[in-house]
């Protein structure tokens, strides 16, 4: 009798144990949970181009799991997607923002050089056109003369001009004249009356002429009645 009674109690000792153990679920280990939601977090900033936020998650991934052949997808989607950007700004012309993208795409597959080739290429190839077109720029201005009455450096130089003295107004339209040719300057002749334009713009014209025949010289007329007479002289910028 006794026996069956420490069996009976084994037996439901057993039993109560083992609905305790099924009743209570077993939860996800926390480290599981964190690199499932910075996984999850990766996918979003990849999908959004937000490549710096995903490189640094990657890279914790990466310090967690060096081995982890699940993160190598993630990578190249990653350097994939900085090359994508190199070749969208090189394409806008911004080439420091092109290599620096490119740079984090190589990093990222240091063992596929051929995939970088081609947008390091057209990076060398854009630098050099800048270059080219820098010093092509600096000769230029190294070979103009002196400016006469407008600041190169300005937006745009106003001349009063002297209308009761011809002699000092001729002088005025010689140097006027020689800085729209050197200059490649835009012209606005603004007179206080209708009558003053059509005199301006020949003398003016005749001078221009005279020193580059082939010179398109364009005038525009303004008539300002408030003001007295001027020119208005906008040269030409090399970008």
């Amino acid at each position: 009798m006794k026996l069956f009674t420490s069996r009976y109690l084994l037996l439901a000792a057993f039993s109560l144990l083992l609905g305790a153990c099924q009743s209570t679920p077993l939860a996800p280990p926390e480290a599981s949970q964190t690199r499932a939601a910075v996984i999850a977090q990766l996918e979003q900033n990849l999908a959004s181009s937000e490549l710096a936020t995903a490189e640094d998650q990657l890279s914790t991934l990466q310090a967690q799991s060096p081995n982890d052949p699940t993160l190598e997808p993630y990578q190249r989607q990653l350097a994939e997607a900085y090359l994508q950007r190199s070749q969208i700004v090189l394409q806008k012309g911004d080439v420091n923002a092109a290599a620096t993208a490119l740079s984090r795409a190589r990093a990222l597959m240091p063992t596929a050089p051929a995939l970088t080739g081609g947008v390091n290429s057209a990076i060398a190839h854009a630098r050099k056109a800048e270059l080219d077109k820098a010093e092509a720029a600096l000769k230029a201005a190294e070979t103009k003369p002196p400016a006469k009455v407008i600041d190169p450096a300005a937006e745009s130089t106003t001349v009063a001009l002297n209308l009761t003295d011809i002699q000092a107004l001729r002088h005025q339209l010689d140097a006027i004249a020689t800085d729209v040719v050197n200059y490649q300057c835009d012209v606005s002749i603004q007179a206080p009356r209708t009558q003053d334009y059509p005199w301006l713009a020949t003398l003016l014209t005749k001078r221009v002429k005279r020193i580059d025949p082939a010179y398109d010289l364009k005038i525009h007329r303004q008539i300002l009645k408030h003001i007295p007479a001027q020119v208005v002289l906008i040269p030409h910028k090399t970008d």
